[in-house]
């Protein structure tokens, strides 16, 4: 199986593009998205709850995971919201009545989708080492 190279070990400029600047390209095309279209709006979230988990594949568990995605999800959903403010748009899709607490949202969301990608990792690491042992 391939594995994935440990954000911990990859080059810091490397961590802030794909732990930082990926999160908040992400959430500045959702907050467009957000008042242009609601089939974009919900294709971007597909996209980011899939990354969210194949993002905690590179770390040793769901701990590193979920610390990871919890800092991911603030990220996006701030720039989220932070762009749906600067175009000024009005919301196709419900942000909640106090939308503020969507960053709260998406950071906990991220928290557990980093953390599931983590353990699903963990856990096919330790399927393919008690292979190779036999």
């Amino acid at each position: 199986m391939l594995e994935p190279v440990l954000f911990r070990d990859r080059p810091r400029p490397l961590q802030i593009i794909l732990g930082g600047v990926v999160p908040a390209l992400f959430g500045v095309g959702a907050g467009i998205l957000v008042g242009a279209s609601v089939g974009g709006y919900w294709a971007v979230a597909v996209v980011v709850t899939i990354g969210g988990i194949l993002a905690g594949f590179e770390h040793q568990d769901g701990w590193g995971g979920a610390d990871r995605g919890l800092i991911g999800g603030l990220i996006y959903g701030s720039a989220l919201l932070a762009t749906h403010a600067i175009v000024g748009t009005e919301a196709k899709v419900s942000l909640g009545s106090h939308p503020i607490f969507l960053a709260v949202v998406t950071a906990i969301i991220g928290m557990l989708l980093g953390a599931l990608g983590g353990r699903i990792a963990r856990g096919l690491r330790g399927r393919t080492g008690a292979a190779a042992q036999e």
